[in-house]
């Protein structure tokens, strides 16, 4: 596959879709060029499931655009909106974040934990993980308490991802972490240097898994 992989942040925040290009910078040069893009439609942070049904369509509409010089694409939501429509509609390989990290998280740890943003993201996090049949791999979810405007502020963000993590390791048994949300992509390297455990950037995941599906032109559609 030739092309490039984009990589589609579906809130409308500049700030995320920066972080997320900054997260993923190691990773350009292993293969296909990738390319940050910010859903220009969405809300400003993705906190709810209505707020990640909604930004579905106009998802779709940028990644038929975007279609010809694709390589590849990353919805960069950890909750995948559109993960599955968009598989449906293209050949080429489609990461989601949640799903990635999840994956990755597997092979780190026997239990995982995640650190999500808010309580009303938890029952979100669970149907996934009951989907994918991992529940019994999840060591516990935990929220910061935090709006994905409010991660912006790095004060309150590190001492809470910290506290929040190390409840997770000591009480819940976590034996790796994974951060439940693109806004967070900045605080893995400190988030896991305290804790001394493994900590998963769920955009890192995707893009690293993506790369490899392109290079060997591997697709959930063979031969289409």
């Amino acid at each position: 596959m030739t092309g490039t992989l984009f990589v589609i942040n579906p809130n409308s925040s500049q700030t995320v879709t920066d972080g997320i290009a900054t997260a993923i910078a190691p990773l350009q040069g292993m293969g296909a060029p990738i390319h940050c893009l910010t859903l220009a439609e969405g809300p400003p942070g993705i906190e709810s499931q209505a707020q990640a049904d909604e930004t579905i369509a106009p998802m779709l509409r940028l990644a038929a655009s975007l279609e010809p010089e694709a390589a590849g694409f990353v919805i960069a939501c950890f909750g995948d909106p559109g993960v599955h429509a968009l598989r449906d509609r293209t050949a080429k390989p489609v990461l989601g974040i949640q799903e990635a990290a999840v994956s990755t998280a597997l092979t780190l740890g026997q239990r995982f934990g995640i650190i999500a943003i808010l309580p009303a993201s938890i029952p979100r996090h669970l149907r996934s993980f009951g989907a994918m049949g991992v529940l019994d791999r999840l060591a516990g979810d935990r929220a910061l308490g935090l709006g994905v405007a409010e991660l912006a502020d790095p004060a309150i963000t590190q001492t809470r991802l910290i506290d929040t993590g190390r409840a997770l390791r000591d009480q819940n048994g976590a034996e790796v972490l994974i951060l439940g949300c693109a806004g967070m992509a900045r605080y893995r390297a400190v988030l896991e240097q305290m804790l001394q455990i493994p900590v998963i950037d769920p955009c890192q995941a995707a893009v690293a898994m993506a790369l490899g599906r392109i290079a060997l032109t591997q697709t959930h559609k063979p031969g289409a």
